[in-house]
């Protein structure tokens, strides 16, 4: 019995340790698999997904706020500043955070805890201060999963301070500012074609603004601040701050005085002729290539780029024959960058040049011509039957035939490497976005009659900032320059850190051939059809252009012009499209633009310290100051006026012997040939005088017309003032205006015979 007990004992104690060992095996299994399954999941949390959780978790302890660079100051020529940024703040909400407050306000007992806002009036307060929609800001706080929304971007300080004292004193949870930049432009419309603008993201979209956006953006900084569960920042805690690198300041050629001149010269014939198209004029230094002044009508204003500032545009959207949109585009288009037209007889100088530099032509060629030419079965007109020409003539009259002639003595494979060679096929390469593609036919189908039309400038398409480049290699010795706006690029402490390169493209044509065509160009300007273009005092070259658009029977006018003209260093290209040829003046370029020329010159000129050289006759007519001769016997006062260097008149009012008083007073600063009133016991009259209207007057009658009512004239524009067809085509002060007498009245000649 008891080894049968034995027995069961052992059985049991088997049974069990079978029992333990699979126990244990099974344990073992299990806790392996749970192991792996732990490493498992432990590998995927934390190599898998160490990134992506340590993100999530950097999110949820930290703040990150981006610093904007400050985007590089652009500058005139002279240091004047045409763009900069100014430190703004750009002000954020976090939805999620204000549900948050205005929760645990409605938990807490404490009264002192409980908030005084609700989203309704923050939304008001906000929208009222930031200038934005109130509906849009109350619509963003709905999005309560959200811890970012913008509600205003870049906020002028004085707005940000105001939006900060409001969450102070309401102690409002979920509004943040955060320190950004701003774009300012001093000049508001100046140069606004050249500088372009940014976009709400501070990036650059149009002109230098976007040609140079990677030198000028920067590189963004940022400062990384803990905070608590409750989304509150933990300065103290942890802080990282990464500084910003700012962007490059480009230095341009632009000169703020001359881009001044010339914009308003500009818009002064737009809208004197009526363009419903508008203008543009360029002003370089012929010698480099660097572009002095850009100018482009209409324009708008860098600071609000998006308003429209052309009241005939407006009127356009308010009638719905336009959108806004496509107003906008056609207001920040640059009409000398990327826009290509015909450019009609201005185009003359390149075909006198490489006719010239072939020896097809030189200066004893002449040419008689009948008023038409015919070339390939076709027949060409002319703007007239000028007879027999010497080769200066030819450029003088602007002579269609004589010009097609010259070209065709060149040929068709010489003329086409002539146009490729001044730069014409693959455009200027000025530093700007969207240069028009230039249009010619193509080599291989480049026909006689082909080069008969591009001789005299028709029949294909070039930007007038590809023309004007080729214009001053004709002129400044042979040689072609990339026209250029961004001269050099400084750091943040001044060092030129990118400097242009001057060095031409290529020599054209030769020097010789250079100074024959400034020959043939200033006389087209002294007794050609550029006889507007005229300044006293300056040796001026230039060439007419009036091209015709198509088939429409509209035109496009224009003038080059040079000084001076044997050293050049300026030039400058003026083009005015579609005016109304209805209007009283003959349209043509030396009509209706070459005054505009002169006028600009004459300003500039003077401006870069390039001295006038007076003819002798120009020299009785230039400003001198007025003597005072009061209290001088009348003969002292006539033999004062009319000492070497004065040439002044003098018309004597009253019997006395002596001077009691005179117009204008002595100091003041009058036109040579001028005439001084003297008062001889007679009171001077206190009454202001009436401005007659001088406009269509000959140079004489306007001069005794002034005089009468006791005014004087300075005379600018054409010099040859005995043409019988010279008249005033405008004068500085209007008609029927009140002015002290003896006041001065400028006045523009022009000469209205010119036909080009």
């Amino acid at each position: 019995m008891a080894t049968s007990g034995n027995r069961k004992s052992e059985k049991v104690r088997r049974a069990n340790r079978v029992i333990q060992q699979r126990t244990f095996i099974l344990m073992l299994i299990l806790g392996i698999g749970m192991f792996l399954l732990l490493f498992g999941k432990l590998y995927q949390l934390q190599v898998n997904r160490h990134e992506e959780l340590q993100k999530l978790a950097v999110g949820q302890q930290t703040r990150s706020e981006v610093v904007s660079a400050s985007r590089g100051t652009i500058y005139d020529r002279n240091g004047n500043i045409l763009a900069i940024s100014a430190t703004a703040e750009t002000v954020f909400l976090s939805p999620l955070e204000i549900n948050e407050a205005l929760e645990d306000s409605e938990k807490a007992e404490d009264p002192a805890d409980k908030v005084t806002w609700t989203k309704d009036s923050l939304a008001a307060a906000l929208a009222q201060i930031l200038e934005v929609n109130e509906e849009n800001v109350r619509k963003r706080m709905d999005r309560v999963e959200s811890q970012y929304e913008v509600i205003k971007l870049r906020a002028d300080e004085d707005v940000a301070n105001k939006v900060r004292e409001y969450i102070n004193e309401n102690r409002v949870r979920g509004v943040y500012l955060v320190t950004d930049t701003k774009r300012y432009y001093p000049y508001s419309t100046l140069a606004s074609h050249v500088i372009g603008f940014v976009g709400d993201d501070n990036t650059g979209l149009y002109g230098l603004e976007a040609h140079y956006e990677s030198e000028l953006e920067g590189q963004t900084g940022l400062v990384i601040t803990a905070k608590d569960n409750a989304g509150n920042d933990m300065l103290y805690e942890f802080e990282q701050y990464f500084d910003p690198k700012n962007g490059l300041s480009p230095v341009t050629t632009i000169d703020a005085t001359i881009q001044y001149y010339l914009q308003n010269a500009v818009e002064d014939i737009v809208h004197k002729y009526q363009s419903p198209l508008g203008g543009q004029g360029i002003v370089l230094n012929a010698k480099t290539g660097a572009v002095l002044a850009m100018a482009s009508y209409p324009n708008y204003d860098l600071n609000d780029f998006g308003a429209i500032q052309d009241a005939d545009m407006k009127k356009a959207i308010a009638e719905k024959k336009a959108t806004l949109g496509e107003m906008q585009m056609r207001q920040w288009w640059n009409k000398s960058v990327n826009e290509t037209y015909e450019p009609g007889s201005t185009f003359k100088p390149l075909t006198l040049a490489a006719a010239l530099e072939e020896g097809v032509i030189d200066m004893n060629t002449t040419y008689t011509c009948t008023g038409a030419i015919h070339v390939a079965d076709a027949t060409i007109h002319c703007t007239g039957t000028h007879g027999f020409q010497t080769l200066k003539e030819t450029a003088a009259h602007s002579c269609n035939p004589a010009f097609i002639t010259y070209g065709l003595r060149l040929g068709q494979e010489k003329f086409y490497q002539y146009m490729k060679s001044f730069g014409l096929m693959d455009g200027s390469g000025v530093d700007l976005d969207g240069e028009g593609q230039s249009i010619f036919i193509s080599e291989d189908r480049f026909t006689e009659l082909d080069l008969a039309c591009y001789a005299f400038g028709q029949n294909f398409n070039i930007t007038p900032i590809a023309l004007i480049a080729a214009q001053a290699a004709c002129v400044n010795g042979g040689y072609l320059y990339r026209p250029y706006i961004v001269d050099q690029l400084l750091d943040d402490e001044g060092n030129v850190v990118w400097q242009h390169d001057n060095t031409p493209v290529r020599q054209v044509v030769s020097e010789e051939t250079s100074a024959n065509v400034r020959e043939c160009l200033e006389y087209v300007v002294a007794e050609g059809t550029g006889r507007n273009g005229q300044v006293a005092g300056y040796r001026i070259g230039g060439k007419t252009g009036t091209a015709d658009k198509g088939q429409t029977g509209e035109l496009i006018v224009s003038f080059m012009c040079f000084a001076p003209a044997d050293d050049p260093q300026v030039i400058m290209l003026i083009t005015l499209d579609t005016p109304r040829q209805d209007i009283g003046t003959y349209p043509s370029g030396g009509n209706m633009v070459a005054p505009a020329c002169s006028q600009v010159m004459s300003e500039i000129l003077p401006y870069l310290g390039i001295e006038p050289s007076y003819s002798a006759e120009e020299l009785l007519g230039a400003d001198t100051t007025v003597p005072n001769v009061v209290g001088l016997s009348i003969e002292e006062a006539k033999e004062k006026l009319s000492e070497k260097g004065r040439n002044l008149n003098c018309r004597v009012v009253g019997e006395g012997g002596t001077v009691t008083d005179q117009t204008p007073v002595g100091g003041a600063i009058i036109p040579g040939k001028s005439v001084v009133v003297l008062y001889a016991g007679e009171a001077k009259p206190e009454g202001l005088c009436t401005v007659p209207n001088l406009v269509g007057r000959t140079p004489s009658e306007a001069n005794m017309v002034a005089t009468n009512a006791g005014l004087l004239i300075r005379f600018t524009g054409t010099t040859d003032s005995e043409s019988s067809s010279v008249r005033v085509i405008t004068q500085s002060e209007t008609d029927g205006a009140k002015l002290p007498a003896g006041t001065v009245i400028t006045v523009q000649l022009g000469d209205s015979s010119s036909r080009d």
